[in-house]
């Protein structure tokens, strides 16, 4: 791989310096934990997180290991707010079908074909959101939580179908299963357990 051509600032006792060039940050002995960023960077990272870097200068990505874990009030609440937005969309559609159909027959149709359609989208959204960027559905973006796998990396498609897929133990238990993350330290429910993840939070507060 070619270096792009890309100038990092390098933080040194604390302090920003540079920028350097990737041959410039090789001469001065970079650490895979030092803190660089380049002008289209947000916040400084540590080098190891930057792909060019790793790749340029041999670093290999070191996992960040969660260390604070959504509550389960945090999810509970997490969920109900999902369910009111997957839940409103569908009671949309389905009074604008109502309001279409005036045969009792066909509204029946449309209101069972609903409800039953929405738990299936819910864990579709899930899969999907939960496996995206941003690791988290609407709701547990609002509250600050997200999924990730047991070093805290964000979680494939596959994995993230597995885990929802698991929540099925969770409530063929009588939702003991999601009882379970009051007695681990990890607050990991059955199918946390099960799929390996966890629901992390940034910081304490």
């Amino acid at each position: 791989m070619e270096p792009s051509g890309e100038t990092y600032l390098l933080v040194i006792n604390g302090k920003p310096e540079g920028p350097y060039s990737i041959d410039e940050l090789r001469l001065r002995k970079i650490k895979p934990n030092d803190f660089v960023r380049t002008l289209g960077m947000d916040d400084y990272k540590e080098a190891h997180e930057v792909p060019e870097l790793r790749e340029m200068l041999g670093f290999r990505k070191q996992h960040h290991l969660p260390q604070y874990y959504g509550s389960f009030d945090q999810r509970l609440l997490a969920s109900a707010i999902d369910w009111f937005i997957i839940s409103g969309v569908f009671i949309f559609f389905m009074v604008i079908g109502l309001l279409l159909n005036a045969d009792k027959t066909v509204q029946l149709f449309i209101i069972v074909g609903l409800l039953l359609a929405i738990p299936v989208a819910k864990i579709i959204y899930h899969i999907i959101m939960e496996s995206s960027a941003k690791q988290a559905t609407i709701g547990k973006g609002i509250l600050g939580i997200k999924v990730c796998d047991m070093n805290g990396e964000r979680l494939t498609l596959a994995h993230s179908a597995g885990r929802n897929l698991a929540k099925i133990l969770s409530v063929l238990t009588l939702f003991i299963g999601y009882l379970l993350a009051f007695f681990n330290s990890k607050q990991q429910c059955l199918h946390d357990m099960v799929a390996g993840t966890l629901v992390m939070k940034d910081r304490l507060i």
